[in-house]
């Protein structure tokens, strides 16, 4: 009898403790997401993931290219002070206020700019007031925050940690995000969805990294060649169909959506991220496999959740 009684009580306490919102896969889970590129890069396969499992997902956006804490707070500022300001409403043509009525929202997402990610002071007032804001119009929503992943290894430029002053690295860049978002979210008092560091899992691990090709420089491209890039987490270099070469070390690829989606899922719905079937046609089998471990692997320890 004690015996049952000590497997009751954990099997409770794990319930409680679950990072999941969605309990029964018949309710529907109403996830709001304010962000950016990096936010639709990470949730692009979410819905599919979502849909597999037989989850009941629904998503609603307010994401703009390149936008900070303080810039979506400004959006906000310029609705408040006049309702039929044009800077108010550059959610589609709506404001978020608009956008945050449309229903009850279970779950809302916040994140910073990626650019800024490393300095927690470009953090405040904004995500704070965000924050608020939120809850004045959800009351009930549980707010989390999404942290964004460093640049490609290999990148021109990293993200600011102090100002103007840059990462040397992508380590260093990921270490500063990292520390940004968790002081963040503990003075909110929010969860973390750790995309960041599932990105990092991968690219710090010397068999799954992608390594840049030596012998191959931007003055070396020459249509159609480029180098493999089938284990890089960044869109990395491509041809667009005007035979231009592209070059974006800070995106996501396929194969970084894909795992910045199994992040997603795990988080969301209390799943582990390996039971997922579906892939990108551009991941292949082995390198889905090591994704879903890294997704898997970001959300297991306890360190990445902080209790509401």
């Amino acid at each position: 009898m004690k015996k049952f009684k000590s497997a009751l009580f954990l099997v409770i306490i794990c319930f409680i403790s679950s990072p999941g919102f969605s309990q029964h896969k018949q309710e529907k889970l109403r996830v709001f997401i304010i962000g950016n590129s990096f936010s639709q890069n990470a949730a692009t396969y979410l819905p599919q993931l979502a849909k597999e499992k037989g989850f009941n997902l629904e998503l609603g956006r307010a994401e703009l290219g390149g936008c900070s804490l303080q810039r979506h707070w400004e959006i906000v500022e310029a609705h408040e002070n006049d309702p039929a300001d044009p800077m108010g409403k550059q959610y589609g043509g709506k404001s978020l206020k608009t956008l945050l009525k449309n229903g009850v929202w279970d779950v809302v997402t916040i994140q910073q700019y990626s650019l800024l990610s490393g300095d927690i002071n470009t953090y405040k007032p904004y995500a704070s007031k965000l924050y608020e804001y939120v809850k004045a119009i959800q009351p009930n929503a549980k707010i989390v925050v999404h942290q964004t992943w460093a640049y490609r290894s290999d990148a021109k430029n990293f993200g600011k940690i102090d100002g103007e002053k840059r990462a040397e690295t992508d380590k260093e860049m990921w270490q500063k995000s990292r520390a940004a978002y968790h002081t963040i979210a503990k003075e909110l008092n929010a969860k973390v969805i750790p995309t960041g560091d599932a990105f990092w899992n991968v690219v710090s691990d010397r068999k799954w990294a992608f390594k840049k090709d030596p012998t191959i420089t931007s003055s070396s491209f020459i249509y159609p060649k480029v180098q493999n890039e089938a284990l890089s987490l960044h869109v990395g270099s491509k041809w667009d169909k005007d035979k231009k070469l592209v070059v974006d070390y800070n995106h996501a690829s396929e194969a970084g959506c894909y795992l910045g989606s199994l992040v997603w899922f795990g988080f969301l719905f209390d799943e582990s991220p390996k039971k997922i079937n579906f892939k990108p046609q551009e991941v292949s089998e082995k390198f889905a496999k090591k994704l879903k471990t890294a997704a898997k692997n970001s959300l297991s320890d306890e360190v990445y959740f902080i209790k509401n």
